[in-house]
């Protein structure tokens, strides 16, 4: 009975590992044949968190991140909270001439300026609306990409570059290209905060609920999922030139799957020439494809 009881386990042992195997090698076969249409490129990396079975297609791509950045942003800043440089409730005083002309909410409720707003505020707006004056009014208080970058490599993360703010795309077509990640590297990243690796427990807990609360991008990772899904994500979006060419289409984030398990999913859609409506798509058709495939 005891060789009965080992062989059976021994069995288990080696049939689970294939039964996963061939559960992504299905499910990267679906991916592949979702982005074989698209006109550009589009990289997709998969971790899940508890069962650590990875999927990749084009992950090692260097591709534009856009607002994507405001994440490793976001971990800088509140490295900072934790190292006691900075406080959540401290407030930065914002002039009119730290509002340009860009996107921003902040700037919509503040248009002159001259108004106190806390550190976690400005979180808020950069990473769950995507505002990119607050994203580069926090860039400043930390002095600057530099100090992200330079951050990244202590964490160990090697595969994404953050050299450029909001201010210096806007400025130059060619600059979006000097902010750029592997997505492999992305979902690493994802990985190391969801685990709690990077920040402390409550600067952890408040930039993944402000995660959650990302309004921007609803037809992208989420567009296929159920209306209660989960989804602690950020979005990256660039403008289209006058030749229809989209450097930047991007999701990355943490989906709360069916089975109550976790994945970390970075989905970048890259020199698109597609309409918006197909480039979301395509991430919408990952993202559920991932849902049913890691969901199971």
């Amino acid at each position: 009975m005891k060789k009965f009881i080992l062989s059976a386990g021994l069995l288990l042992a080696f049939i689970f590992p294939l039964c996963v195997s061939a559960q992504n090698t299905d499910l990267r076969a679906q991916i592949k044949d979702i982005i074989k249409p698209a006109k550009g490129i589009v990289g997709v990396s998969v971790l899940g968190i508890e069962s650590r079975d990875t999927l990749s297609v084009n992950g090692d791509a260097r591709l534009v991140l856009h607002s994507v950045m405001k994440f490793p942003i976001a971990l800088t800043v509140l490295h900072w909270v934790d190292s006691g440089k900075l406080t959540l409730d401290k407030m930065i005083h914002i002039r009119k001439k730290d509002l340009p002309k860009n996107y921003s909410p902040l700037r919509d409720k503040y248009p002159d300026g001259n108004v106190d707003v806390s550190v976690a505020d400005l979180v808020h707006y950069m990473v769950s609306l995507s505002d990119n004056d607050a994203c580069d009014i926090l860039l400043k208080v930390i002095d600057g990409p530099k100090t992200v970058q330079d951050y990244m490599l202590r964490l160990g993360i090697r595969g994404i570059a953050i050299r450029a703010s909001e201010a210096d795309m806007a400025s130059s077509w060619e600059l979006q290209y000097t902010n750029w990640c592997k997505p492999v590297e992305m979902t690493i990243l994802l990985d190391k905060f969801y685990k709690g690796d990077i920040l402390a427990k409550p600067t952890t807990e408040f930039l993944y609920k402000t995660l959650s609360e990302t309004t921007t991008g609803p037809k992208r990772l989420k567009g296929l999922l159920p209306p209660n899904a989960v989804v602690a994500h950020k979005t990256g979006t660039s403008p289209t030139n006058a030749a229809g060419l989209s450097p930047a289409t991007n999701d990355v984030g943490i989906i709360t799957l069916p089975n109550g398990k976790h994945v970390a999913i970075s989905v970048f859609v890259c020199n698109s020439t597609d309409s918006e409506e197909v480039r979301e798509g395509l991430i919408a058709k990952i993202g559920k494809a991932v849902w049913d495939g890691f969901g199971r």
